[in-house]
């Protein structure tokens, strides 16, 4: 009798538990749903100031775009041949910390570029370039730098990176881009490394001709040695007294010759610290246009009003809750 009305008692409050979250859940999708319409209804009855709000947005905005100076965006992706990807990463963005200081003599000697035009360079910077799902391909660039170091989907690319600049004047590119290059090619530790990595490619290249030619050289011996080993049999026929392995040597001859000529083309197009993949290109339009600065201008006024009106329509209740507190 006392275990019958146990077990009762457990299932009368599992009961009640699932009646009061059926209506907590009730109420506040309720309250949602009042939330949400009686939004709109304020938004509908406060139109007209919001909407001067973003009208003085979007004036204020073309106003910064005529009044301002233009700056325009452009894009390298570079090929990384011998250093650590990271190293090279580092070493361009010491460039970034020369434009955030000012520092237009360091900028200068590390471009090899007059100071008139070191003066229209805003920004330079490098980034790295993401892989998404690990597939060799690249998908885009961590420009605002927030990729996982620890994401082992999407990885970073270690044989390519991507640097942008920001200059006043476009003319500047092709100054800009040999001045990049060069700034490159100048470190002492990368120029070592490059050798070193193009004198063991010449070496492991040197013995694939050598290995091509004794594989070459075994399949003629052995030709001649199977050749020898077959006798005649009456009537002018031949008959095998070990069975024919010749053409177990063609594969990898041809394996061979394939890594020769991949470690070829990669001695002929890569023999640079770095090889440019996609060159800087004109931009059409300057960066820092009406949208640039609407996307900045326009939500302040807009929930700058908001705010206002709403304090203004509970002035009565805030007021009331100053004078309670």
């Amino acid at each position: 009798m006392a275990e019958n009305t146990n077990t009762r008692n457990d299932e009368i409050d599992l009961l009640d538990l699932f009646r009061r979250m059926g209506r907590g859940i009730a109420n506040m999708s309720r309250a949602i749903g009042r939330g949400i319409l009686v939004s709109i209804v304020f938004l509908l009855r406060k139109w007209l100031p919001l909407g001067i709000s973003i009208i003085i947005g979007v004036g204020l905005s073309y106003l910064v775009k005529f009044t301002s100076e233009p700056f325009f965006t452009s894009n390298m992706v570079l090929r990384n041949n011998s250093a650590p990807i990271a190293d090279v990463v580092n070493y361009i963005n010491r460039l970034h910390t020369y434009c955030e200081e000012g520092n237009t003599d360091e900028l200068s000697t590390a471009l090899m570029m007059e100071s008139a035009s070191i003066s229209n360079i805003i920004d330079i910077s490098a980034h790295w370039i993401i892989d998404r799902n690990r597939d060799g391909i690249p998908d885009y660039t961590d420009f605002k730098d927030k990729h996982d170091v620890y994401d082992t989907i999407n990885v970073m690319m270690r044989d390519r990176f991507d640097i942008r600049v920001q200059i006043k004047s476009s003319k500047e590119l092709i100054d800009l881009r040999n001045g990049l290059l060069s700034y490159i090619n100048s470190d002492s530790l990368f120029q070592r490394r490059n050798r070193v990595r193009l004198n063991q490619n010449r070496e492991l290249l040197a013995r694939f001709d050598y290995d091509i030619i004794q594989l070459d050289s075994l399949q003629k011996v052995k030709y001649f040695e199977e050749t020898r080993n077959r006798q005649p049999q009456s009537g002018g026929q031949m008959i095998f007294l070990q069975e024919q392995k010749t053409q177990l040597v063609y594969p990898d001859i041809h394996s061979l010759t394939r890594s020769k000529q991949s470690l070829d083309s990669e001695i002929e197009l890569y023999n640079d610290i770095v090889t440019v993949l996609s060159d800087f290109s004109i931009p059409a339009m300057r960066e820092n246009g009406g949208l640039y600065y609407g996307k900045k201008y326009i939500p302040i006024f807009f929930f700058g009003t908001l705010l206002i009106l709403i304090l203004i329509h509970n002035r009565k209740k805030i007021k009331e809750t100053f004078e309670k507190y």
